[in-house]
């Protein structure tokens, strides 16, 4: 079933060039989670060697979920537009690519270890620094430039498609799966929706707010 509606009525010159899209730029976006992926790696890195093996296994599982959603979210979006406006755009893109695909194969390997193994914090603690460097990178060579090459009504509507892309993305480490556009637009959801099935059946958290209190 459609509704037949009337056209919306067109806007004036004024109010055309004085429209904004509503929504949260992609730099905004990313820097706040940068901001909590940076804390919730430092708690894995300290909850490896002091925290129950239960409680280490519920951050791993937390900051594998998040960093995989917000990775595919850079990798279909923001790593596009760094290629598109950047003069060294496709040189810094693949760099990130790269690192990408190196975060994703720890945190397999991480996936997959014990808990109470003596790799573990080894694992943590890599994934930590890798982390680091990733933001540090971002915060460094892409957002600021970023702002600078695309309007804010651009931001927006990057911010805008990233959202979404995060929440239909995987909650689980794919570092074999394709990782530009357009493939990944294409591959990511379904590798998101096995994950949730998965998720839902084991009861595996993959949000911060569903980590137990300490």
């Amino acid at each position: 079933m459609s509704v037949d509606l009337p056209p919306l009525p067109p806007l004036s010159p004024e109010a055309e060039a004085a429209y904004t899209p509503a929504g949260q730029s992609i730099v905004d976006m990313l820097a706040d989670e940068h901001r909590q992926i940076t804390r919730l790696s430092a708690e894995l890195a300290t909850e490896a060697a002091t925290a129950s093996p239960s409680r280490r296994r519920q951050v791993a599982e937390v900051v594998t979920a998040v960093v995989s959603r917000h990775l595919a979210a850079e990798e279909q979006y923001l790593l596009p537009a760094v290629r598109e406006l950047f003069p060294d755009g496709d040189d810094l893109a693949n760099r990130e690519l790269a690192e990408d695909g190196a975060i994703l194969q720890v945190l397999q390997t991480l996936s997959v270890t014990p808990a109470e193994d003596d790799g573990f914090q080894r694992l943590a603690l890599e994934v930590d620094a890798h982390l680091r460097r990733h933001t540090h990178t971002a915060n460094r060579k892409i957002h600021g430039r970023l702002k600078e090459l695309a309007n804010d009504d651009e931001l927006i509507r990057l911010g805008n498609r990233a959202a979404i892309a995060e929440e239909s993305a995987g909650t689980r480490p794919h570092p074999k799966t394709p990782n530009t556009p357009p493939w990944n637009k294409l591959v990511d959801p379904i590798v998101g929706v096995a994950d949730k099935i998965r998720d839902a059946v084991t009861g595996r958290p993959t949000y911060p707010d569903q980590l137990n209190p300490k």
